[in-house]
Order: structure tokens, then C-alpha cells, then sequence
């Protein structure tokens, strides 16, 4: 059924960017050629994704202009679906850990605040045991994927859905963005992961050149139990989450702070409302100014929305003192 209602803006926004610059073929830089956008509903909220698509140029290159995605895209959502990986495996905790039918599935995601349908319900959990199923013993389907790249570089992430709830581990390879093998563990133990990490090391037939997480402490003494001497690396995107809590929480407090200063914008435009001289436009478009500046969020945790708010105000109030050095007073 088509979608009767326009989707709500996402609540938060985040700008994914390649970790590598430089072709994992040939070596040369990778030239940021475009970026897409894409909107995914979680269990926290609906999320903007802002996405930076890098390809090879070289036309020599086995991966010429094959397009190059941010590797934490994988974290969030398969490719192509609108719902993340967390409502996946929220779907199939409910139904296979409690056994709940899909009615009552769709009733208790709804509840959470999702908007979704329950004919979307089913296609989730048909997602949910495709994700079980790959088969990394599916030797044709592993050859046809990996014979020409010749190398995997590995990505591993768990989504527990709910405190209690079993995790799903999805482990998956970043070049060419495909799942090698998902699977619910109960306990998330050190020697549980290295199993699955070693499993995936024998059934693929080529190199594993490097892992890429979140850092976890118990993914990364399976990754040295498993796969030592295999680079580890932590995500980007989870290092600078972590690293800009603090920051966030000051820069937080200093927005709010700066929009006490300027409130009253309204008031000012109601003054100059049936008014059209030189002098109402003007005011009218610092009113504008503020506002917008007010109501930019920025993207954290490198774009902090602070530090953006008052670079606004400033330049709204350099502009308003270039025109009383001009005119000799400003707009009344």
C-alpha cells in the first residue's frame, strides 16, 4: 500500500564518510564523485543519513568508477531497506525469542514509535531469517563475490535490540557491502565471537586484511584470538561519538544559553508588519537571519550546533555594525 502521509523530518542527521581516500586496488586516490541521501527509522528515531560516494578513476583499475560507500552505512540498515538493523532484530527477538504473532509484533513496535505497517512487519522478519541464512558454505556464492577483489576487509557489528534480548551479530565485507554471515548469540563472550570470526576466516578463500569495530573489548580479544595480526581498526564514526560526548554537552548548554539572548524576534517583525521602505525590508531580513540561525541544529559531532549558533549571531551582528557606521544608528 502506498503511503498516504508525507514521512516526518529525522530527528538527528549524520554525514558518513569513506575511511579510505585511496583505491584498496591500485592505490590511487579515490575522487569523491557525488552523495546520496538516505532516511532510516530506528528504535531511537527516524535518522538522516548524509552519505560521501567516492570512485577509482583509473581505468585500468579493476574497480573503476564501481562506487565506494562509507563503511558505517552498513551499521545502520541493509542496503535499500528504509527500516535499520536494530528494528530487524527487534522483529525477530519478538517473534522467535517470545513467539508473538505479527499483529502483536506491529502493535508493540508501534508502541515505540514507529510508523509501520504490518504487511511491513512480515517483509522485516522474512529479512530477519534471510539474514540467518546466508550460508558462508555456499561456495559459488562466496567465489562469484569475492574471486575478483581478492581480499576482504571485515566488518562486524551486534545489535541487541532490548537489555535481555539475544544479539544479532552481522559480519560483512566492506568492499562489496555484502553479509557473510549473521547470526543471534545469547552471550557475546570472547570465545563466542572468535568461533564466528574463525568460521568466516576458513570458509572464505581469500585474506582477510583488515577488521573494522566499534571497539568493543570483547570483539577485540576475539579479533586477536582469531585473527592475529590482522589490523583492527575503530570505527570513525564511534570514536568521534565517544570522543565529543563532553564537547557536545558543553556546546548544548552554550546554544541554549545564546538563544536566551536573542528571543523576541516576532515582536520585532509585528512592528514592521504592513510596512514596505528600505528600512522594514531590512529588518525584516535580520529577523529571517536570526531565525534561520536559530533554527540550525549543525552536525555533531564535528559541525558542534553551538559553536554554528554564535558564528550566525556574530556575523548577524557585524553586519548590524557596518550599517550604524554607515547611516550612523542602527535599524530602529
Amino acid at each position: 500500500m502506498a503511503r498516504k502521509a508525507p514521512r516526518p523530518q529525522p530527528t538527528r542527521t549524520e554525514h558518513l564518510r569513506p575511511w579510505y581516500s585511496h583505491c584498496p586496488d591500485c592505490g590511487l586516490r579515490l575522487w569523491a564523485d557525488y552523495r546520496n541521501r538516505r532516511t532510516v527509522a530506528t528504535l531511537t528515531g527516524l535518522v538522516g543519513l548524509l552519505l560521501d560516494i567516492r570512485r577509482c578513476h583509473n581505468r585500468a583499475c579493476r574497480r573503476y568508477c564501481k562506487p565506494y560507500r562509507p563503511e558505517a552505512e552498513g551499521f545502520y540498515a541493509l542496503p535499500q531497506h528504509e527500516f535499520g538493523l536494530d528494528v530487524v532484530a527487534l522483529v525477530g527477538a519478538l517473534r522467535y525469542a517470545e513467539h508473538r504473532s505479527i499483529p502483536e509484533i506491529h502493535q508493540a513496535l508501534r508502541c515505540r514509535g514507529l510508523d509501520i505497517a504490518q504487511r511491513t512487519v512480515t517483509n522485516l522478519l522474512d529479512r530477519y531469517d534471510e539474514l540467518l541464512a546466508v550460508a558462508l558454505t555456499d561456495d559459488r556464492r562466496l567465489s562469484g563475490l569475492l574471486a575478483e577483489q581478492g581480499r576482504v576487509i571485515l566488518a562486524i557489528d551486534g545489535l541487541q535490540p532490548d537489555v535481555g534480548h539475544e544479539v544479532l551479530w552481522v559480519l560483512r565485507d566492506v568492499l562489496s557491502g555484502e553479509v557473510l554471515l549473521a547470526r543471534s548469540l545469547l552471550s557475546s563472550t570472547q570465545d563466542d565471537l572468535a568461533r564466528l570470526l574463525t568460521e568466516v576466516k576458513g570458509a572464505l578463500g581469500v585474506p582477510i586484511v583488515g577488521v573494522i569495530s566499534d571497539g568493543q573489548d570483547s570483539i577485540r580479544k576475539a579479533v586477536k584470538k582469531a585473527l592475529d595480526g590482522v589490523p583492527h581498526q575503530l570505527c570513525h564514526f564511534h570514536y568521534l561519538r565517544e570522543a565529543a560526548k563532553p564537547i557536545y554537552e558543553a556546546d548544548r548548554h552554550a546554544k541554549k544559553e545564546l538563544k536566551k539572548r536573542v528571543r523576541g524576534v516576532r515582536p520585532i517583525e509585528r512592528k514592521v508588519e504592513g510596512r514596505d521602505d528600505p528600512e522594514a525590508q531590512a529588518i525584516r531580513g535580520y529577523c529571517a537571519a536570526v531565525r534561520s540561525a536559530l533554527t540550525d541544529d549543525g552536525r555533531p559531532p564535528l559541525a558542534a550546533p553551538g559553536l554554528v549558533l554564535k558564528a550566525r549571531l556574530e556575523a548577524v551582528a557585524e553586519s548590524l555594525d557596518r550599517v550604524e557606521e554607515k547611516r550612523g544608528s542602527r535599524p530602529n
